[in-house]
């Protein structure tokens, strides 16, 4: 099934998310839209299928979102972030209801908790 619902983040940098997004997590820039040069920027980043929009206009959403991503292995994507510099604000756990999650805070404070879902 393709993705129905697509989480808009505020941000107030876009050279600085675009960097983190790109370089630290492994997302990539589908397309970036301004309705002029010097213009806020708003954007559409993927990793996996999934995809997420990045808006700097100040009248869209308010800094720190959050969003719920479920991934195949949450262990792998932490390996794979940390030797890309990340630092998760929380390492991979079990939670009471037995996904497997973490907790990355991007650099505008929007929370980012990626999962891998109960497999029994």
């Amino acid at each position: 099934m393709d993705q129905r619902v697509t989480p808009q983040l505020r941000m107030t940098d876009w050279k600085r998310t675009h960097a983190f997004y790109v370089a630290g997590l492994g997302f990539a820039v589908e397309w970036e839209h301004r309705f002029e040069p010097g213009f806020p920027v708003f954007a559409k980043v993927s990793r996996d299928g999934l995809a997420l929009f990045l808006t700097e206009h100040a009248g869209d959403c308010h800094v720190g979102g959050a969003a719920y991503i479920v991934v195949d292995d949450v262990d792998a994507l932490y390996e794979e972030i940390r030797g890309r510099g990340v630092r998760p604000a929380e390492p991979p756990e079990t939670a009471p209801w037995g996904a497997r999650e973490m907790l990355v805070v991007d650099p505008d404070g929007n929370r980012l908790r990626f999962a891998t879902s109960k497999t029994e």
